[in-house]
């Protein structure tokens, strides 16, 4: 083979490497931005692990870890570190699918881990006073206006003391106050 064409090539791998590695860079910020952002992190309590957020720092990181293995296994032609590269690539690859698959086969039994931390989220509302929970109360609140929701369940959920955030006038000064029909479970799911 040509030398020059072993140098474009390794060039061209070096190249992709250090794009893939900038924006695995690029993940790990977004992900603290996100985690320093938030609005939403404490109504959902069951999957504080897998947050999103918090997902894409971890997944950042090992993806940055790795790029940087490619990027200089590409530089230095090494051998070791190029095979190493391409295994942990192969395993990030497999891990993907795996939890792909295991989202998808445990679909339900996620979105009820989500209702049951929505409903816990909603009485803690309830039952909080003005000055009490103003974490969740904001969180709520934010929820119910940004995706156009009421209750996890129904409007009902509220039992009667439905708070602005669900009203879908502004300014809200109409009796009965006209709130939308929407419900969050579903719109906090797909979050």
């Amino acid at each position: 083979m040509n030398w020059s064409c072993v140098n474009c090539l390794k060039g061209f791998v070096t190249f992709l490497n250090f794009i893939c590695w900038l924006c695995a860079i690029f993940v790990v910020g977004f992900g603290e931005f996100q985690i320093m952002h938030s609005r939403f992190v404490s109504l959902i309590t069951s999957f504080c692990l897998i947050y999103p957020a918090n997902t894409l720092v971890v997944t950042g990181s090992i993806v940055t870890c790795v790029c940087y293995l490619g990027v200089m296994g590409a530089l230095k032609e090494n051998r070791c570190m190029l095979i190493t590269f391409f295994l942990l690539l192969f395993i990030l690859m497999l891990v993907e699918l795996a939890m792909a698959c295991l989202f998808f086969l445990y679909e339900r039994e996620i979105d009820t881990f989500f209702e049951k931390d929505l409903i816990r989220s909603l009485d803690m509302y309830k039952n909080s006073t003005s000055e009490g929970n103003l974490a969740i109360k904001e969180d709520f609140d934010a929820v119910q206006r940004t995706f156009r929701c009421c209750g996890v369940r129904s409007l009902s959920d509220w039992e009667g003391s439905v708070p602005l955030s669900c009203c879908s006038q502004d300014p809200c000064n109409i009796i009965p106050q006209p709130n939308w029909q929407e419900v969050c479970s579903f719109t906090m799911a797909v979050i």
